[in-house]
């Protein structure tokens, strides 16, 4: 290689601002035989020519449209090489991964959307999943209390991929599971039954579609079922005392699994 001066051509860092590739990929390529400076200093710098120019805007060019370095020597150094055939490639490679990439997005805004209102849905699809009655409102105050909870995030994960066929599911199940349970309590059914430790579990079972509930954390939503107003007048809604029932099932079924109901916390 022939010494030059600096006038000749242009240095590593100043080729890497101009093309705004890093001095550390310009060596590689370099190391590889990619391109290679053609002038060097007396002192030992490599030095680019207009020409190695020319060819390093090319690399740059097609590594933006994703093609390898492999891919790129063969273009570059091939004079039969069908570049118009490997840019079309590379072209249905990139719709490709630009409808991925829409479609990631679109999950995000779904994922934020679920994080921030809870449920999906509209008002009117709320109404005819979970009926007339329902408060449209519940989901932004229970944000507000249990938003910072490992559980509302499993929640709103939950969430973000349902609609409202997968909504009227889990809102039949939970229909179901009350049906079922103001008909135990009339049939006589003993908390810490075989009968009552069925429902119990089947209570679990259905709220898991809103998140995984621990025994312990059952104790404490049995709890709030008896002692929380809205929730009381739901369950003694379907049958007279049937809240209370409903935690003392959970609360017996819980002693049976080594669980002191008086003592239980949400973990």
């Amino acid at each position: 290689m022939p010494d030059a001066t600096e006038a000749d051509g242009l240095t590593v860092g100043a080729v890497s601002t101009r093309l705004g590739v890093t001095v550390r990929a310009l060596h590689h390529w370099d190391e590889i035989g990619l391109a290679r400076p053609s002038l060097r200093t007396a002192a030992g710098y490599r030095l680019y020519t207009a020409g190695d120019l020319q060819r390093l805007h090319r690399i740059v060019v097609y590594r933006e449209l994703g093609l390898g370095l492999d891919r790129i020597r063969a273009i570059l150094d091939d004079s039969t090489a069908d570049v118009p055939g490997a840019l079309r490639a590379q072209r249905t490679q990139v719709a490709e991964r630009i409808d991925r990439l829409q479609r990631l997005s679109a999950g995000l805004d779904r994922m934020i959307d679920a994080h921030e209102r809870g449920l999906l849905l509209t008002a009117e699809q709320q109404a005819a999943v979970f009926g007339p009655q329902w408060n449209p409102d519940l989901h932004a105050k229970a944000r507000q209390r249990y938003g910072d909870t490992t559980q509302w995030l499993q929640y709103a994960e939950r969430s973000a991929s349902r609609g409202p066929e997968e909504w009227q599911a889990i809102a039949d199940a939970v229909a179901g599971l009350d049906r079922a349970l103001g008909d135990a309590m009339d049939a006589g059914v003993a908390p810490g039954s075989p009968e009552a430790n069925q429902l119990v579990e089947r209570h679990r079972e259905v709220f898991a579609s809103y998140f995984p509930l621990t025994r312990q954390m059952q104790v404490c939503l049995g709890r709030m079922f008896e002692s929380d107003p809205g929730f009381a007048a739901h369950y003694d809604g379907i049958r007279a005392g049937l809240a209370t029932w409903f935690r003392r099932i959970i609360d017996a079924s819980a002693r049976a699994h080594s669980i002191d109901p008086d003592t239980a916390t949400w973990q």
